[in-house]
């Protein structure tokens, strides 16, 4: 059974709560008896009453998690297994709590500093359309009285023309653009679609680097948190390959894994792959060197946490000027279209 309605805020709501109910020393039992309680989403107070029904057959906490996989994935079920067997569930939920906390606090300011352009985009592109569709046309009535047979300047020729196309083929038009985003949306949820997708993302000039900082965060963070809470060094690269949300990353970490495996360290593994930045590959060489390795691992994540925050930071401040600027550019060039063949018709009489 599927219960889709958890979120994501929901889940690490959760984390949170069982990891301080477990550290003030209540039973496992009781403190998902009172979680269940206090959940306001029925489907996820359904899946923390059966982990407690799980526990009290005799089972451990790890066997309920796994029947509910659409909800707790691999990170969060190794990183439990590895609580139980090393019993330090209250350090793992700890952990799990902040890392998804962190990783959610991120997430959320990535969104929040894309809704603006993609809003302002979508109310320019508006404007031009009903620019285009109720306004324009009237004036090649108005403009065919005046001049009488005098031809329009080649702006407003190209203006009226425009207009008349997307009047005639308006519906033909948004019908095809809903049938590309459709295909588009199917295309890349295929495995070649979302390689591509991620692939052009990498390369891209500004984007591409904001995209690597979030994979080397994120890496850096599962990476550490699963290590750190005694998964071992393979189990914690494979589950680090399998939550990567970029593919040519997720190969990257691959081949680490397999040479990791044939006996190479992590940094020694990373380093022909001229993906991960220098500085990350020499801080998890002091980390192995040291036996530090989680906790330079952490600090490398909230390193590029910060570059990320810093860059959509940036990115915020400059874009409201460049979009004004290019959306005043578009009504602007309207407007004069519009109004030059009255200048022709005011100097002629």
């Amino acid at each position: 059974m599927r219960h889709r309605t958890v979120t994501e805020r929901n889940l690490t709501t959760f984390t949170r709560e069982l990891a301080i109910l477990v550290q003030a020393g209540l039973p496992l039992v009781r403190a998902l008896e009172i979680l269940s309680r206090q959940t306001r989403e029925s489907s996820f107070r359904v899946v923390v009453e059966s982990l407690a029904d799980t526990i009290r057959s005799g089972r451990s906490l790890t066997d309920g998690l796994a029947m509910h996989p659409d909800i707790f994935d691999r990170l969060y079920l190794n990183m439990v297994r590895a609580g139980e067997a090393g019993g330090a569930l209250d350090i793992v939920f700890a952990r799990l709590a902040t890392y998804r906390e962190r990783s959610q606090r991120l997430k959320s300011r990535v969104q929040a500093a894309m809704i603006y352009p993609a809003i302002v985009t979508l109310v320019a592109t508006g404007i031009v359309w009903l620019l285009l569709l109720f306004v324009v046309p009237k004036f090649e009535g108005i403009f065919a009285s005046l001049l009488r047979g005098r031809p329009l300047p080649a702006l407003t020729q190209a203006l009226l023309g425009a207009s008349v196309v997307i009047k005639q083929h308006a519906l033909i038009g948004f019908g095809g653009l809903v049938a590309m985003v459709v295909a588009a949306r199917r295309g890349l949820r295929t495995a070649p679609g979302r390689r591509w997708r991620d692939g052009c993302l990498l390369r891209s000039p500004w984007l591409g680097e904001v995209q690597l900082q979030l994979a080397v965060a994120r890496f850096s963070r599962t990476f550490g948190t699963l290590l750190s809470s005694g998964v071992p060094i393979l189990s914690a690269l494979l589950i680090a390959r399998d939550t990567s949300a970029n593919e040519h990353v997720a190969d990257a970490i691959a081949q680490v894994h397999e040479r990791v495996k044939a006996g190479s360290g992590v940094a020694a593994a990373l380093a022909p792959l001229r993906l991960f930045p220098a500085m990350t590959i020499s801080m998890i060489e002091v980390g192995e060197e040291t036996g530090r390795l989680p906790d330079l691992l952490a600090r490398i994540a909230d390193i590029y946490d910060e570059e990320v925050e810093r860059s959509m930071t940036t990115v915020t401040t400059l874009i409201e000027p460049v979009m004004i600027v290019l959306m005043a550019l578009v009504v602007g060039t309207i407007v004069i279209a519009l109004f030059l063949p009255l200048v022709g018709i005011i100097q002629g009489l």
